[in-house]
């Protein structure tokens, strides 16, 4: 495990084996963003109440979940970082804000779609929309904190912080509609209890589901990749790889 472990701390080893995991991984993103898609959005029954505007239930709610989970992996690759140095952590880190700004976008802009027939209006300040547009900003920051420092180790580290600070917003969003007073519908699927969305709605979601969390993971490597790449250029091996 620990032998592993180191690896995983090394670019050139992340970068090859990543190369071996990209076409399954792209394959299972593609096959099930193209079945949940269909499924979801021409197969599965209107809802009673919204009729068919509630299909971008398949859009938007897996955007906002992966969106969540992404800043959690950047936290903890900040974490990691801080902590025992390791390069790959950082690379991670960097390369989960950008993936992780565009999914809260989507997830913003899905979620006005929504509220327009449903609460006939395109926005609200409600405590769950707040906090992910906050959630939005926090990615920006990372991204703007990057650029803000000449020193790259430095950086880092405040990216790293504000990573880990902003941890605390993501129980927020989550438990928003329990804590506050809230437009939105508390979470219709559950772990611990039964799944109050009726399953010919509930599989399609399941599977959009599956194929962003795979879409986030290609796009991760893909964007770790191109960041080793820029971080390790003057290395022998980048070079040979180029020449080749």
């Amino acid at each position: 495990m620990w032998a592993f472990f180191h690896k995983l701390g090394s670019p050139r080893w992340f970068y090859e084996i990543s190369g071996k995991w990209l076409p399954w991984l792209s394959l299972l993103a593609l096959s099930c963003l193209i079945l949940g898609a269909v499924w979801g959005l021409a197969f599965a029954p209107p809802d009673f109440k919204q009729g068919n505007s509630y299909r971008i239930i398949f859009i938007h709610v897996p955007a906002a979940a992966v969106s969540m989970a992404c800043y959690m992996v950047m936290a903890f690759a900040a974490a990691i970082h801080l902590i025992w140095k390791m390069k790959l952590a950082d690379v991670v880190m960097r390369s989960c804000a950008p993936i992780g700004a565009a999914l809260t976008l989507i997830a913003l802009f899905t979620g006005s779609i929504w509220g327009k027939p449903t609460w006939g209006t395109w926005w609200v300040w409600d405590a769950r929309i707040t906090s992910v547009l906050i959630l939005f900003f926090l990615y920006l920051g990372v991204l703007a904190l990057y650029e803000a420092f000449e020193n790259a180790e430095s950086a880092s580290k405040a990216s790293a912080v504000l990573s880990l600070v902003g941890c605390v917003n993501v129980p927020i969003i989550y438990w928003s509609v329990e804590w506050w007073y809230s437009l939105h519908q508390p979470a219709t699927i559950k772990l611990t209890e039964e799944s109050t969305i009726h399953p010919d709605m509930l599989y399609p979601l399941l599977v959009m589901l599956c194929g962003f969390y795979a879409f986030f993971v290609v796009a991760l490597l893909l964007f770790s990749r191109s960041e080793i790449l820029y971080r390790e250029r003057k290395t022998k091996w980048v070079k040979a790889l180029a020449a080749a």
